[in-house]
């Protein structure tokens, strides 16, 4: 069954990227630690504005906290947000040199950085194999059998990591992502044109 799955995600994204926008270590970061219960297209729009106005790491530490509040208004807990964006800055500042740290210890001890965003950031900049399991991942997982219904996300994280060859962690990490977000969507999946649907317990 894992192998059909790989084979069937290889086929629909062949080359899965992050579809958070950065052009800097940090600003991937913090784009990270923004999504959080929202959309990285929301996410998207919110940083294209807000790294534009602070376009460095001095200036976003200097910021306004309700000018950053007010920029990153539309994706929703924006006041604890802000304060992480400013915290974050703070910190890369003051302890890494301005540089985000290759270090999961580090990364975590982060204001708003948990397990999930760390290997986000880790598999993106670092190219550490990592699997980080976000709402589509663990809904889709669960559907398909690679991890039962009451499972937390350390749990199906561990089942994922023991199915998929350590090579491919970051690649399948990110084609689960994409393939919860356009195809085994939580509201009307398009379970009519998926080829895994005979082992799906959402079109069971």
């Amino acid at each position: 069954m894992v192998e059909e799955l790989e084979k069937y995600l290889d086929e629909l994204f062949p080359d899965p990227r992050c579809e958070l926008n950065y052009n800097k270590d940090y600003e991937l970061l913090i784009a990270v630690v923004l999504s959080a219960q929202t959309t990285d297209k929301r996410v998207n729009s919110v940083t294209s504005i807000l790294f534009d106005k602070y376009p460095n790491l001095e200036a976003l530490s200097k910021a306004d906290i309700n000018d950053i509040m007010e920029i990153i208004k539309p994706i929703g807990t924006f006041h604890k947000k802000a304060v992480f964006v400013k915290e974050i800055a703070n910190i890369l500042l003051n302890e890494y040199d301005g540089k985000v740290p290759n270090d999961r210890a580090s990364l975590e001890k982060m204001p708003g950085v948990g397990r999930k965003t760390a290997n986000v950031v880790l598999s993106n900049l670092f190219d550490v194999p990592a699997i980080a399991v976000d709402t589509h991942v663990a809904r889709v997982s669960k559907r398909l059998n690679l991890a039962r219904k009451n499972d937390d996300v350390a749990k199906i994280e561990k089942k994922l990591m023991k199915k998929f060859a350590k090579e491919n962690w970051s690649k399948r990490h990110h084609q689960l992502v994409l393939f919860g977000r356009y195809h085994c969507k939580a509201a009307s999946p398009n379970c009519a044109n998926c080829k895994l649907k005979d082992i799906c317990k959402a079109k069971k």
